[in-house]
């Protein structure tokens, strides 16, 4: 297992799980059967979901072959839910919140899948949950098309022992170690575009001299970040910063429409993550506001996953990706000064060495015993209230078995003593606004979610005001 890998493995505390938890709304039901077949047909091309984690004090964790490997203890049938409307959703939610609190068994691959044949309303609920170490977000992005109908099975590709894949390894944290020569600087340019903006001028510069300028400016930039992220002060504390327990509550939302996100966008100046960010931002004002705590020149950090890895290579599995810290403006009240403010960060982000270093980090610390890595990883918790992802999903309703996927709803892992994680998802039209937050500081996220479509609408609104003739 990679460094990386092992670091997420081993981050699991009694209040922080690090599992990725997603439901499917499947409409008409399916059965427990056709699921099992397709799971067996589709997931288990992937070699990893067959494998189990063995530790060794000398080796480190070990992806081994499961011996006893039964689909019937991954794939797994929950009690109906045969009652109305909003109370159906409601007993929904508390037991995706429960599942989110039960860790996986060890002695068998990590992951597994809960199924509610029958929602009372001619739909089933498929919930799954993932360990982190056997993939990030992205990754399981292509493992769920692939297992739709009609999807893409992985490539073939050389295994090694166990059916471990040739090309796995530390690939990053060799580049991270390594002095800043141009082989690192190609080694960091692969993970991804735009992260690192000057890595093509760097390797193809007009001139010799414009070369060595731009390495140059770029060792400045990556020395900078890391100063700057040693350096940066706590975040704003807020009721919705402590010491989390192990009890979790879940909510969601999906009544945004995705091209009215893009027109206000397009309208204002700004991309769907902007507008999207800016409205979390200002949801999460409104509730503290509500509950009597003036947010006004407030402002909180959300650690946000950074792709560093080609999206052709997704289907590898494993975690590539860095965090970032994004500063939220929760005290700004204004929607269009908070999303201007947001932009202004996310612009301050691009080119930026912090997600490679936070990679860095993160190998660094699967190599450490585990209270040496919570340490080290509570550093992020310190100087951060969230941890918040947005995922483009699907343009298009997915198909499976023959059903349609009506909706996609995850909640991201927190890390350390971090107690909310925020999640975002684009798919068929809709934006999808989830929310987990342990039940101590925050036991009503709905009312979080309440105030994302109202933050937006006050966009809308405004965007409708502006002089549209003369643009």
């Amino acid at each position: 297992m990679s460094k990386v890998d092992t670091a997420w493995l081993r981050m699991d505390t009694e209040a922080n799980l690090m599992m990725i938890v997603g439901v499917w709304s499947i409409r008409p039901r399916i059965t427990l059967a056709a699921l099992r077949e397709r799971v067996a047909e589709r997931l288990l091309k992937y070699p990893r979901f067959r494998q189990k984690v063995v530790e060794d004090a000398l080796l480190g964790a070990q992806w081994v072959a499961d011996r006893q490997f039964d689909i019937a203890r991954h794939v797994v049938a929950e009690a109906p839910l045969p009652l109305p409307g909003e109370s159906r959703e409601q007993v929904l939610r508390e037991r995706v919140a429960e599942l989110c609190s039960q860790p996986l068994d060890h002695d068998h691959p990590l992951w597994q899948m809960q199924l509610i044949e029958d929602m009372g309303d001619g739909s089933s609920a498929l919930i799954c949950r993932i360990h982190h170490c056997i993939a990030d977000g992205i990754a399981l992005i292509a493992v769920m098309l692939s297992i739709t109908d009609g999807g893409k099975a992985p490539p073939d590709r050389a295994a090694g022992p166990e059916g471990q894949e040739a090309h796995e390894g530390d690939w990053l944290l060799d580049a991270f170690l390594r002095p800043m020569t141009s082989m690192t600087l190609k080694a960091i340019g692969m993970t991804g575009k735009g992260m690192a903006r000057g890595v093509d001028a760097v390797m193809g510069g007009a001139t010799p001299v414009d070369s060595s300028l731009e390495m140059a400016r770029m060792g400045y930039q990556a020395v900078s970040d890391v100063a700057a992220f040693a350096l940066m002060p706590d975040d704003s504390h807020t009721r919705l910063k402590g010491k989390p327990a192990a009890a979790k509550t879940v909510a969601w939302d999906d009544s945004l429409a995705l091209d009215e996100v893009k027109a206000v966008g397009k309208a204002l100046g700004a991309s769907i993550n902007d507008v999207l960010l800016a409205c979390a931002a200002g949801a999460i004002g409104r509730y503290l506001a509500d509950r009597g705590e003036d947010p006004a020149g407030k402002e909180i950090r959300a650690m946000v996953p950074v792709n560093l890895r080609p999206l052709e290579d997704a289907w590898q599995l494993g975690n590539r990706f860095g965090l970032v810290p994004l500063v939220l403006p929760i005290g700004i009240a204004n929607p269009i000064e908070r999303l201007f403010a947001v932009r202004a960060r996310m612009s301050e982000l691009k080119g930026s060495f912090q997600p490679v270093m936070a990679f860095g980090l993160l190998s660094v610390a699967g190599l450490l015993i585990k209270p040496v890595q919570h340490a080290m990883l509570n550093i992020f918790a310190r100087k951060a209230t969230a941890v918040m992802t947005n995922v483009p999903g699907p343009a298009e309703p997915l198909k499976f078995c023959g059903s349609t996927v009506e909706k996609v709803m995850f909640w991201v892992p927190q890390s350390g003593d971090i107690g909310m994680g925020v999640s975002i998802l684009t798919y068929a039209g809709r934006v999808q606004f989830g929310l987990i937050t342990d039940r101590g500081l925050c036991p009503d996220p709905e009312a979080i979610v309440a105030n994302f479509a109202p933050e937006f609408e006050k966009l809308l609104l405004l965007s409708l005001m502006l002089p549209w003739a003369d643009a």
